[in-house]
């Protein structure tokens, strides 16, 4: 009898020892054998690598410890840019079938939240095929020169974008139990202000609202709040490129000043600068100045970049990327992004771009173009 007891016992350990959550990959990419594949995730603003694996004659299987929460990770064909992205979650069944040329389209079943999320990208297929294809007709108008093309195409495209984000914001809404709805919010949340991104988070579930990205989004709501127009500018310091201390409540004084945060390896950036020293060279004289803060990572990009862009005001960086200090105080999480200071450092104005720069300046300084 005792025997029998201790027998059920190890059977109820080993039952339960197997029964603990857990995740099962398998995968089968055409045209991969011996290729290291590996499970990464974005964790305190970096890429880490959570699991790995290796293809044999194109299979291979991850095997991993409980979940927190489904959560979109990506899987990474060795050191190549072939990746594709889908939930992680803890299940028995994740497949992941599919072809290494095209990694990207790999199909992927056995989870709950990537099939939901699958379901919401289908129905919004339309819209995202379009948009896709009047991208290329717009590279195309805007590679031979053709601004009328380019500029209705733009419309299109920005009322395209607006449609889409209307309906992840309807998703949002609907689904405030999803575990999708978290990446939504944050994708939208570069474009929203606090005040809207506070109200989509208030409306989760309890549950949902406490996951990582979305506390997270939660202090940067609160760093917004503090940099919104209206608002002082709260001072930092950080190192000019010739790596003396200087500090914004230095420079604070002008009738205008602008934060403008960049960086050298910023395409949006460059393209914007033209326009920026435009607006500096007219109302530099006039009371207006600029304080440039790079997210750059080396110096001597940085400083070639001020030098072939004529950028001739003061700049500084603590060369930290998207760790810079200023960048965080500031809520800022996508480049170019500047702030406009009175002279009594309040921010009367926030990411203004080409003539709305020009405008708001000719406005406060009452110059004429």
């Amino acid at each position: 009898m005792k025997k029998v007891i201790y027998l059920f016992v190890i059977g109820v350990v080993l039952y339960s020892c197997s029964s603990k959550p857990h995740y099962t990959i398998k995968g089968k990419i055409d045209g991969s054998d011996s290729i290291t594949f590996y499970l990464q995730k974005r964790e305190a603003g970096k890429t880490v690598s959570i699991d790995s694996a290796v293809s044999r004659k194109g299979k291979f299987t991850l095997k991993g410890g409980a979940v927190d929460y489904p959560q979109m990770i990506q899987l990474v064909a060795g050191n190549t840019k072939k990746r594709t992205s889908f939930y992680l979650e803890n299940s028995d069944s994740i497949t992941v079938t599919g072809s290494l040329d095209s990694l990207f389209k790999a199909k992927v079943a056995g989870s709950k939240t990537q099939n939901e999320y699958n379901a919401f990208v289908n129905s919004n297929k339309p819209l995202s095929d379009n948009y896709s294809k009047l991208v290329a007709f717009y590279q195309s108008a805007s590679q031979s020169g053709n601004a009328t093309a380019t500029a209705a195409l733009e419309k299109q495209l920005d009322s395209i974008q607006s449609e889409m984000s209307n309906l992840e914001k309807i998703f949002v809404k609907t689904h405030p139990h999803s575990y999708v709805s978290p990446s939504i919010v944050v994708s939208l949340s570069y474009e929203m202000e606090a005040d809207e991104i506070e109200s989509m988070v208030n409306g989760l579930d309890t549950a949902i609202a406490a996951l990582p990205p979305i506390k997270s989004l939660k202090e940067r709501v609160i760093a917004m709040k503090t940099v919104a127009v209206g608002q002082k500018a709260p001072d930092f310091t950080l190192s000019d490129v010739n790596g003396n201390p200087l500090a914004l409540s230095s420079k604070i004084g002008s009738k205008l000043l602008l934060i403008d945060f960049w960086a050298s390896w910023c395409n949006p950036c460059r393209q914007e600068n033209p326009n920026v020293v435009k607006v500096y060279n007219e109302f530099h004289k006039k009371g207006f100045d600029i304080f440039g803060v790079s997210l750059d990572q080396k110096k001597e990009p940085w400083v070639k970049a001020i030098a072939d862009d004529k950028l001739s005001w003061t700049h500084v960086s603590d060369l930290q990327f998207w760790n810079n200090a200023a960048a965080k105080l500031y809520a800022v999480n996508s480049i170019p992004a500047n702030f406009l200071l009175d002279e009594t450092g309040k921010i009367i104005g926030k990411n203004l771009r080409g003539e709305a720069l020009y405008n708001k300046v000719k406005e406060v300084l009452g110059a004429k173009k």
